[in-house]
């Protein structure tokens, strides 16, 4: 061995490497510029994490939340920065105005536009703050408070609608929506969202009409078609949804409300290869959805064979919603467990309605619910003042679990029940009809001794409303009727519904 030997047996230097923030923080930069949402997301947060409470990481953080349509989110990092961590870092006022606008809050946009321009006179964001005033005092017809404070209450009342209707709660919500199209003419969400409100308590041509109007006066309005081809899929109407389906097929939208729209309206007409590449699209780019993004999510996945990804999305269902356990895509019992009549805060929401129908017909989810006795404490605990004898009298029918007795209109109510279960949205439209039907019956001093004929009848009225065919003979055969008595109930219903 030569003398220079040990020089070549020196030991190798391993060199440590250690990331940081700022090594997170440039990767997820780079992937923010690719418009890899979901991977600049994972790299911010880690950034975060070993230098927390550092502003910029948290501004650019809020920023990402911004692309992907979570502008909630969004505002809470930047109110955070400005409260906690750096009160000078002035272009947060201007992010927040940009989010405030796309919410349509325009009072909270003018506040933290106009702080930019005060805070930061010849900053990065000057024009574009500028530009973003203008369009605001567009919105008005002068800058004052109650002007803005006007479209703040559009939104309050918009999501007070859209909650009366995932409870179930139409007159309500028809009410709330007819007084925005007045005060907002050409705000086209509250028209689709009427549509609906009519459509699910078997209005159809009335909902029809409604979309039809909106896509003369707003043509392409993608909420509008694709509740079009909703609506058409639950009349079974197959060429419509055919060719809608088509025509909705072609759209490539580039917002994520419109993309979300479409994604759901496919999950729920079950073409799950359409609502798998619209909603995992917006999972990749980083969307974090509530709770019906991760069911339709769960269903599409499951249904194309992405058995892994559908259980990950069913575990942020069940976080979200508990109560939705036991409906799992996979699930045999999957539908027994998601009617209104197990879920207690839309009953308890129809027991203080306005509408005597909606009360009637809390009860009787009261009266049918896995959850009853739960629900009767419920009642007791509270003094629903608005009680008519009528609905006292049922309640306490409810509550004496007396089987000698009976009360007709849960007979009715209960015979409707065995076609037409659990309760959804579509459903309730029919025991709201029968407890209208019921309310003048009553008044009007009427017998309801043949219940399966009344039955019958308000099926068969709540069909055609719905512009489903059916015949007065099929319906009359369904329910062990004659024709004549048939004929004879049907025209009553009508007569009572006028």
């Amino acid at each position: 061995m030569s003398k220079d030997s040990k020089a070549t047996k020196q030991k190798a230097k391993i060199l440590s490497f250690v990331p940081t923030a700022e090594y997170y923080f440039s990767k997820g930069i780079k992937a923010y510029n690719r418009r890899d949402f979901h991977k600049a997301k994972k790299y911010f947060l880690r950034a975060l994490q070993l230098e927390p409470g550092e502003p910029m990481i948290t501004c650019q953080l809020a920023v990402l939340h911004t692309e992907m349509g979570d502008y909630q989110q969004s505002n809470r990092l930047l109110h955070s920065i400005l409260e906690e961590l750096d009160e000078e870092l002035y272009e947060c006022h201007y992010f927040l105005a940009n989010n405030y606008a796309h919410l349509g809050l325009f009072k909270d946009a003018y506040h933290h536009a106009n702080s930019y321009l005060q805070l930061e006179p010849f900053g990065e964001f000057l024009e574009d703050t500028e530009e973003l005033l203008e369009l605001l005092t567009l919105e008005v017809e002068d800058e004052d408070d109650d002007g803005f404070y006007e479209h703040d209450d559009l939104i309050v009342q918009q999501e007070q609608a859209r909650d009366l209707l995932e409870s179930g709660h139409f007159p309500k919500a028809i009410e709330v929506l007819n007084s925005i199209i007045d005060n907002y003419p050409e705000y086209w969400s509250a028209y689709n969202n009427l549509a609906l409100a009519y459509f699910y308590p078997g209005e159809a041509e009335k909902a029809f009409e409604i979309l039809n109007d909106v896509l003369q006066k707003n043509p392409g309005n993608l909420h509008a078609m694709c509740n079009r081809l909703v609506f058409a899929y639950y009349q079974q109407d197959l060429s419509e949804v055919s060719h809608l389906k088509a025509v909705l097929e072609k759209i490539k939208p580039l917002l994520v409300d419109h993309q979300y729209k479409l994604g759901t309206t496919f999950a729920l007409i079950k073409e799950y290869e359409l609502a798998y590449t619209w909603l995992r699209k917006l999972q990749k780019q980083g969307y974090d959805g509530e709770s019906a993004f991760y069911y339709w999510l769960a269903y599409a996945c499951y249904f194309t064979g992405h058995e892994q990804a559908a259980s990950n999305a069913w575990k942020k269902v069940i976080e979200q919603n508990p109560e939705k356990a036991g409906f799992e895509p996979w699930s045999d019992n999957k539908g027994n467990y998601n009617g209104f009549e197990e879920h207690l805060p839309s009953i308890m929401k129809k027991m203080d309605s306005d509408y005597v129908e909606e009360r009637l017909f809390a009860i009787f989810l009261t009266a049918v619910s896995t959850k009853r006795e739960e629900l009767l404490n419920s009642i007791q605990s509270k003094n629903y003042n608005k009680f008519s004898s009528l609905e006292r009298e049922y309640l306490a029918w409810v509550k004496s679990v007396d089987e000698t007795e009976t009360y007709a209109a849960h007979e009715v109510a209960e015979i409707l029940y065995q076609h037409h279960h659990p309760v959804g949205s579509v459903e309730s439209g029919l025991y709201l009809m029968w407890f209208s039907v019921f309310v003048k019956i009553i008044n009007e001093g009427l017998s309801i001794k043949n219940k399966q004929a009344w039955s019958a009848a308000v099926e068969y009225i709540w069909f055609h409303l719905r512009n489903e065919k059916v015949t007065q003979a099929t319906q009359a055969s369904k329910y062990g009727l004659s024709l004549a008595t048939m004929q004879k109930y049907v025209k009553s219903v009508k007569n009572l519904l006028v």
